[in-house]
């Protein structure tokens, strides 16, 4: 398949197997890829996925919105990860949160049935991304769990230091670039956008942050 052989080489779900062996691992595990239009649904509430999802180009946000359309954002989708991983490996389970397209993306889909079935060779790279698979979902649940605790904070302020500190001790830097835009950020922190840009410029105006954009300076 065409355009795929960057994001297999760098993508956490076939690490530990050669470029090689991922692409003849395709037809094994049913791989289909689909392109989505910007603001595009990928999954919705309500569906039952069958296959994982790896992003082979573009971004999503999975999202969650409720009765009266407040947007919860969870995490932000970009190459090479993967989404849609534990309800595909849940069979019936019903999704809880759509998968918005937000540019243009590519979406490779890999049926779970194939992955967690292994070929009657047992070949090594077969169990790889087995062992690779509980790897990524267990790294989904520290994200998750990583957004609690800044969401989990009492004040818009705090919520946001929470957050900008986060990034900066990944970053391993003062300075960083954040995946999200003024919306969206207040989306992922569960705030009112008002109140964000209120807050940002408050601890600007203090010295504490400096910013333009989505680029951020710790002082």
């Amino acid at each position: 398949m065409d355009n795929i052989a960057g994001v297999l080489k760098d993508a956490p779900l076939f690490g530990g197997i050669s470029e090689n062996e991922a692409e003849n691992m395709l037809a094994c595990l049913g791989a289909r890829k689909q392109s989505f239009e910007k603001d595009a649904y990928i999954l919705k509430i309500g569906d039952r996925p069958e296959s994982i999802g790896l992003m082979l180009s573009g971004s999503a946000l999975i999202v969650q919105e409720d009765f009266w359309g407040n947007r919860n954002i969870l995490i932000k989708v970009t190459p090479p990860d993967i989404f849609s991983e534990t309800y595909a490996c849940s069979p019936g389970a019903l999704m809880s949160y759509d998968v918005v397209a937000e540019s243009r993306c590519d979406v490779l889909w890999l049926n779970v049935n194939r992955i967690l079935t292994t070929c009657p060779t047992a070949c090594s790279y077969h169990s790889r991304i087995i062992r690779n698979l509980l790897s990524q979902i267990a790294s989904k649940n520290l994200r998750l769990n990583e957004k609690i605790t800044h969401v989990g904070q009492r004040s818009t302020r705090s919520k946001i230091l929470s957050f900008l500190s986060s990034e900066a001790q990944k970053h391993n830097n003062r300075e960083f670039d954040i995946a999200y835009n003024r919306q969206q950020l207040a989306d992922y922190l569960s705030v009112e956008r008002s109140a964000l840009s209120a807050e940002l410029s408050r601890l600007r105006d203090e010295g504490v942050i400096d910013f333009k954009k989505n680029h951020f300076v710790l002082q």
